[in-house]
């Protein structure tokens, strides 16, 4: 068996999005910071109603999936279609824009703290222009899995195996096979599991500091830092003495090209500029649910 090393470390830029919102964005910030098929990954973290209130008013999507998972706060979304969905701490939206689809995400004001992420992860060209869909998944149907030094797993999606059991995560059998777990680790804790060969994989750092790879040859990860993971078919992770919030990610790369402009992505040129002639017709969502 192999532990995967860390290949490369991504630090998260602060930038702001929509209507001003503040955040820190490690994949994504450049055409180069993408590890297939993830494309995309957001951290908004704040007490000050100030640097998120003003939200993501009516926007459209094209050619992805978007994947909403809150710690503190509340974020009202609301569609093209009339669904409307409030997330709340520790709930996780999951939304296929696929074809088409136009949404507002609007935070609100919960004790002044908003903190969570937003993941983008392709879509292979196959399934780009199949319908729209999405579901609010609540905190309760999120399994959570004890580790065995203290720390605990939330399975969001994909499957979690350590030894014997397996546990199926809120969303599973999706385009890309996505696991998608966050880690609370207490310091010093170990966590090893098993990755999927064919698998990209990577994992980012919200609280303290780890240190990933085989023993004697770690490299250490600081907070606000994604690390792309090379091959191997597991990943080993140790906590430092403060603990920490890790989120890990690995899904089947499409092995596709990636154009995109703002909030579409396809395969080529000719695609993104049917996307905005739809959009600024008003059909791009025709067809798409």
């Amino acid at each position: 068996m192999n532990i995967r090393p860390v290949e490369r470390i991504i630090t998260a830029m602060e930038t702001s999005d929509g209507a001003g919102v503040r955040l820190r964005r490690s994949l994504g910030q450049t055409q180069f910071a993408r590890h297939d098929p993830f494309l995309l990954l957001d951290e908004f973290n704040s007490d000050d109603p100030d640097d998120y209130i003003a939200g993501f008013p009516p926007h459209p999507h094209r050619g992805f999936e978007t994947v909403t998972y809150m710690l503190d706060g509340l974020m009202v979304h609301e569609d093209h279609l009339g669904n409307r969905g409030e997330l709340g701490p520790g709930a996780v939206q999951w939304m296929t824009a696929a074809h088409g689809i136009i949404h507002s995400e609007m935070p609100q004001q919960k004790d002044g703290l908003l903190r969570g992420f937003q993941l983008w992860i392709n879509l292979p060209g196959s399934l780009k222009m199949e319908p729209a869909s999405y579901r609010d998944i609540k905190p309760q149907e999120i399994p959570q899995v004890p580790l065995s030094c203290g720390g605990t797993a939330k399975i969001i999606a994909g499957h979690f195996g350590l030894k014997d059991k397996q546990t199926v995560g809120a969303v599973a059998g999706n385009a890309t096979k996505v696991d998608y777990f966050d880690l609370k680790l207490v310091s010093g804790e170990v966590f090893e599991c098993a990755v999927v060969a064919d698998r990209n994989a990577f994992f980012y750092v919200y609280d303290g500091q780890v240190r990933s790879g085989e023993p004697g040859q770690v490299t250490s990860v600081d907070r606000w830092q994604a690390a792309l993971l090379g091959d191997g078919d597991r990943w080993r992770v140790e906590a430092g003495d403060q603990g920490a919030g890790v989120l890990f990610l690995s899904a089947i790369p499409t092995g596709e090209p990636v154009v995109q402009h703002g909030p579409f992505v396809m395969n080529t040129r000719e695609e993104i500029e049917q996307a905005v002639r739809e959009y600024s017709a008003g059909t791009l969502t025709a067809n798409g649910g």
